[in-house]
């Protein structure tokens, strides 16, 4: 495999200038995907012969595959270390035609190599990072250094500790004394969050308001004025024992405890405001005018009427007392 990826990478660059422009961006120019391709090329013309290597190199998950293929080899003492470095140190070289990942340049004498080398973007370095085996050149050290998972670095939630990076999502969401968190009494209706190091403090600075919802969910009929007294009668009467309450379910018992002695809550009765003016009083008082309206106008008309019959009567009789005398 070593020969045929050697040869096929030797002969590359050739291969691609012939192949540019059919290629029309398609296939990858990174020399990890160059010799991958090269890989599963030489897999499939030996699927028969090397079927569980090939099975590996060809499946979906050929990362872990590969890692698990490496791993092996250690522990076999099959194509170690130092042999694989200077086999892919070989493929770069020859695949990386953009001289991205290799340096190209060339001196001549040994005392120029041997000065360039100690400056050279390209040379090998480890990662110093305890537990961090990982190795690469020069010109990665600053992009290595900002993913490294082993890198200790300062609490991304600005707490005192130096965590792995690796370990910070676990910190953060676990032991981080700056993780936000909800108030202990928001099951009665405290909404604050707050970092998990001043809960202490938040619960002494709002003793008044806990105790305020913890009351309104025992008294739900009582109003926001009996209440408040209520509560200024809690603190009054055991005020360092109320301020140990960790969470609303112990703070209910403390205050019912408080309650059983300080007797019944006293509730203010509502007071009934009567309408004035009355409008049934109204009504009453108005019928009897339109009523007595009403009667004398009837009486005028009677009266009116009586009067023309009367004078109708009087001039009758004054016309036959003059034919009587007649």
């Amino acid at each position: 495999m070593v020969d045929y990826l050697t040869q096929r990478s030797e002969s590359f660059v050739a291969e691609s200038v012939v192949l540019e422009g059919d290629l029309d961006g398609e296939v990858s120019d990174h020399p990890y995907d160059i010799i991958s391709n090269m890989v599963d090329d030489f897999a499939s013309l030996k699927r028969n012969l090397f079927s569980r290597v090939s099975g590996w190199l060809l499946s979906e998950k050929r990362e872990d595959k590969i890692d698990d293929f490496v791993q092996e080899m250690e522990i076999n003492g099959f194509w170690l270390l130092d042999r694989r470095e200077a086999v892919a140190q070989i493929l770069v070289k020859n695949v990386d035609f953009k001289n991205i990942f290799h340096c190209d340049k060339k001196f001549n004498t040994a005392e120029e190599l041997v000065e360039h080398v100690v400056n050279c973007g390209f040379r090998t370095m480890n990662c110093t990072n305890e537990g961090c085996s990982t190795v690469f050149c020069a010109s990665h050290l600053e992009k290595h250094d900002s993913a490294c998972p082993f890198k200790i670095i300062p609490c991304e939630q600005q707490c005192s500790e130096n965590i792995m990076r690796r370990e910070m999502d676990r910190h953060c969401i676990t032991v981080c004394p700056m993780k936000i968190v909800s108030c202990p009494f928001y099951a009665v209706g405290c909404q604050s969050t707050m970092p998990h190091s001043i809960i202490q403090q938040h619960r002494s600075d709002n003793l008044h308001s806990h105790l305020l919802y913890t009351l309104k969910s025992i008294h739900k009929g009582g109003s926001e004025e009996d209440l408040k007294k209520r509560v200024d009668q809690i603190v009054e009467s055991s005020p360092g024992r109320l301020a140990d309450a960790r969470d609303a379910r112990s703070l209910i018992l403390k205050v019912k405890d408080v309650e059983a002695k300080l007797g019944p809550l006293e509730v203010k009765a509502a007071e009934k405001v009567s309408e004035e003016p009355n409008k049934a009083g109204e009504n009453s008082s108005e019928e009897p005018i339109e009523a007595f309206n009403k009667g004398g106008d009837e009486s005028t008309e009677v009266d009116k009427i009586g009067s023309e019959k009367s004078n109708e009567t009087i001039n009758k009789v004054g016309e036959e007392l003059s034919s009587i005398q007649i």
